[in-house]
Formats: structure tokens, sequence, C-alpha cells
């Protein structure tokens, strides 16, 4: 399980705010940005975890504790996946790896 409260950035609006409105990640937080292909930590007041993934929701790479003030691509990425630092070398989770995603029904984890 790598986050049970992720939310979906799915459109213009949430993927330019982004995680920008929350003060810091507690574990099972995360969000989703899709389409996206690179990330920046820019205005960010904490570390993340972001895990590229391909359109079949694969790993295909992985940037633990990315610090403020970064950038972070993946050209092949059709999506990403950021998480509190940390949570990758936790679940050990590396590229190649397959994830799961489902949609939260407010009875059972949402990612």
């Amino acid at each position: 399980m790598l986050a049970d409260r992720a939310g979906i950035a799915d459109t213009s609006k949430k993927r330019k705010i982004g995680l920008l409105k929350h003060s810091t990640l507690e574990p099972g937080d995360g969000l989703w940005i899709t389409p996206c292909e690179a990330i920046h930590t820019i205005g960010m007041n904490f570390p993340i975890d972001v895990l590229f993934l391909d359109r079949k929701r694969r790993v295909v790479k992985v940037r633990s504790a990315i610090p403020r003030w970064r950038m972070s691509a993946c050209f092949s990425a059709h999506s990403v996946l950021e998480l509190p630092s940390g949570t990758a070398d936790a679940t050990e989770t590396r590229a190649g790896d397959q994830l799961e995603l489902e949609k939260y029904d407010g009875d059972s984890p949402r990612t």
C-alpha cells in the first residue's frame, strides 16, 4: 500500500495547484497527476518521493526525497504519483513494479 488517501489531479487547474496547498504530507497521503511527465517542487515546503508511471501504471522511474525547488522529468511517463518522502524506500518500490489504483468509494483505500 503506497497511499490510501491520494487525490487525483486530472484537470489543468488541479495540476497547477498540485501539492502547493499542503504544508506537509502524512504517511498514506499522495497525489496522482495525470497526464504528467515532469514535476517541480518550487514553492513547496517539504521533500517528496515521485513515481513516474507509464500508461499501464507500471513504474518507469523512482525519484526519492526530491527537495524543495527542484525539477524532475521522465519523458516516457504518462502520469506521476507524488508521495511523502521515504515512501518508496519503505515500500521497496522500484522501476518495473506494477501499480494497481482503485477509486475511493468511502469504504476502501484509494491507491
